[in-house]
C-alpha cells in the first residue's frame, strides 16, 4: 500500500506563518523574473524604433510579443499568490480572534468560580448584625458628644425684684466711683479741719517744733 500511495509525511504540520513566508518568497522571485522581462522588452522596443518596416522588424516584434506573454503569465501568478496571502491573513486574523475569545471565556469561568468561592464565605446575617451594631455605636457616640457639649444654664429661681435690686446697687456703685476720683480721701474721712484723734500730727509741725 505504501508503495502505491507513499508513506505519510512525518514532521511538524505547516502553519499559516510558514505558508505566508513561502508565498512571499515566491512573489519576490516572480518580481525578479518580471523585472528581467521588462528589461528585454525595453531592448526590443529600442531596436524596433530604429528599424524599418519589413521581415526583420516583424520577427523582432514576434519575440517581443512572446516576452510580453511570459510577463503577463508571471503577473497573473503573482496576483494569485497575493490573493492567497491575503486570504491567509484574513484566516489568521479570524483564528487569532477566536483564540482570544476562547481565552477570555476561560478567564471569565475562572473568575466566576473564584467569585462564587469568595461570596460563599460571606454571611449576610452577620453583615447585617454588624451594620446594626455600628449604627448603635454611632448613635451612642452622638449622645455622648451631645452630653459632653451641654451648657450650664443660669438658675431659674432668680426673681425680677432681685435683678432690679442688683442693678440698682451696681448703678449706685458706678455713680460713687465717678464722684470720688481715684486716690482722693473719702468724704466720710474728711472733717472741718481737724484730724481724728488716732491720726498723728503732721510731719511738718513736728519738724518745726524740733528746730525750736
Amino acid at each position: 500500500m505504501n508503495r502505491l500511495f507513499g508513506s505519510k509525511a512525518k514532521g511538524p504540520k505547516p502553519t499559516i506563518e510558514s505558508a505566508q513566508a513561502s508565498i512571499e518568497t515566491r512573489m519576490e522571485s516572480l518580481d525578479v523574473r518580471i523585472a528581467k522581462l521588462n528589461g528585454e522588452l525595453q531592448v526590443y522596443q529600442q531596436k524596433m524604433s530604429r528599424m524599418r518596416d519589413g521581415p526583420g522588424k516583424n520577427a523582432m516584434k514576434q519575440k517581443a510579443l512572446k516576452v510580453l506573454k511570459q510577463r503577463k503569465q508571471l503577473e497573473q501568478q503573482k496576483d494569485s499568490l497575493y490573493q492567497q496571502s491575503w486570504n491567509m491573513e484574513q484566516t489568521q486574523g479570524t483564528t487569532e480572534g477566536l483564540r482570544n475569545a476562547l481565552i477570555s471565556v476561560d478567564v471569565m469561568k475562572e473568575a466566576n468560580k473564584e467569585l462564587k468561592k469568595q461570596y460563599g464565605k460571606l454571611n449576610i446575617d452577620k453583615i447585617e448584625a454588624l451594620q446594626d451594631e455600628m449604627a448603635d455605636l454611632m448613635e451612642a457616640s452622638e449622645e455622648l458628644q451631645a452630653t459632653m457639649g451641654r451648657g450650664y444654664d443660669l438658675p431659674d429661681d432668680v426673681s425680677e425684684s432681685e435683678l432690679d435690686a442688683e442693678l440698682e446697687a451696681l448703678g449706685e456703685e458706678m455713680q460713687f466711683d465717678i464722684e470720688e476720683p481715684s486716690g482722693a480721701i473719702p468724704s466720710y474721712l474728711q472733717d472741718a479741719g481737724e484730724l481724728p484723734e488716732f491720726v498723728d500730727e503732721p510731719i511738718e509741725q513736728k519738724q518745726q517744733e524740733a528746730a525750736q
